[in-house]
């Protein structure tokens, strides 16, 4: 494959007539479904979906494939791809080149909003990104966007979390799940304390999440993907986490943030390993907590998310 600077493959853009074509069509199916769409790419739109389970719209950006308009008939497999924490929806397109690296392939990607937090779970206090992105926003991609049945999700951080935790609390949804980064064992020594600082950085209440890490470790337990690995089995994975600050380069936040999730990551892969479920893994030395690791991971997952998704690499 070709290699952009970037750190992700590049492929052919879209014609012009093809994104003609698309703003068209999206034209009536907004009408029709009386929802907001904005063309912002070539082939990208952000859609507003309105969400029970949120209580509210919210936003999900959505890449579709270079033929969507003129062949009305086939349907196309899903990658979901996930934000981190105090970041949204857009980060995948501002950080990487995906909807080029997408070009010509018979695939969907959507990126949904997760909240300030980047925590896509069903929070105490508050909203269900949980139930607005594993259910909610599949059957809007499958009524109006000809989505078939196959889904794979990937995510950074507290998306890597949202990926596995998906994958694990919904056997079958996801046929591929990939971490980069991700907080995957949320009891680790260290991770409720991190968990609780993200939270509090949107000013958010204290336990709004999960509750208590020690009175409602239940709950804590029970939004674990490491303690519900078995739901795993039988997904294609994919796990990545660099060291941090031992073999770093001196960026300190970054790095500290990388040394704090490396035992996570360790302890989930090594359940998996327990449970006979099959993993990939990429443990790198060093490494930060930022997109500078996460695009060359996502480029090395990509085989795995390809052959999950039924398509060529």
């Amino acid at each position: 494959m070709p290699h952009s600077t970037a750190g992700i493959p590049r492929r052919t853009v879209t014609g012009a007539a093809a994104v003609t074509g698309l703003a068209a069509l999206f034209g009536i199916t907004a009408a029709g479904r009386a929802r907001a769409v904005s063309q912002v790419g070539a082939r990208t739109f952000d859609v507003s979906v309105a969400s029970a389970a949120l209580g509210r719209s919210a936003p999900v950006r959505l890449i579709l494939p270079s033929d969507f308009d003129t062949v009305p008939g086939r349907t196309y497999p899903v990658l979901y791809l996930l934000h981190g924490a105090h970041d949204d929806y857009t980060s995948w397109t501002r950080e990487t080149d995906i909807e080029a690296f997408t070009d010509g392939l018979d695939l969907i990607v959507a990126m949904p909003d997760a909240g300030p937090t980047g925590i896509p779970s069903v929070w105490r206090s508050g909203p269900d990104y949980e139930t607005f992105q594993v259910q909610e926003v599949p059957a809007l991609l499958a009524r109006d966007y000809r989505a078939s049945g196959v889904r794979a999700v990937a995510g950074v951080s507290t998306g890597g979390y949202g990926a596995m935790a998906h994958a694990a609390r919904h056997p079958g949804a996801f046929a591929a799940a990939a971490s980069y980064s991700g907080i995957l064992d949320t009891t680790a020594l260290g991770v409720p304390a991190l968990v609780e600082a993200i939270v509090a950085r949107e000013n958010l209440a204290p336990h709004s999440l999960w509750g208590s890490p020690l009175l409602d470790l239940l709950v804590w337990h029970d939004f674990n993907p490491r303690a519900r690995a078995t739901g795993l089995r039988g997904t294609a994975l994919y796990v990545s986490s660099g060291s941090g600050v031992a073999g770093g380069l001196g960026d300190w936040l970054p790095e500290a943030l990388e040394s704090l999730l490396w035992p996570s990551a360790h302890r989930f892969t090594g359940t998996l390993d327990l449970l006979g479920i099959p993993v990939t893994t990429h443990f790198y030395p060093g490494g930060g907590h930022s997109w500078a690791y996460w695009k060359g991971e996502f480029a090395a997952s990509w085989p795995m998310l390809a052959g999950a998704l039924g398509l060529r690499e």
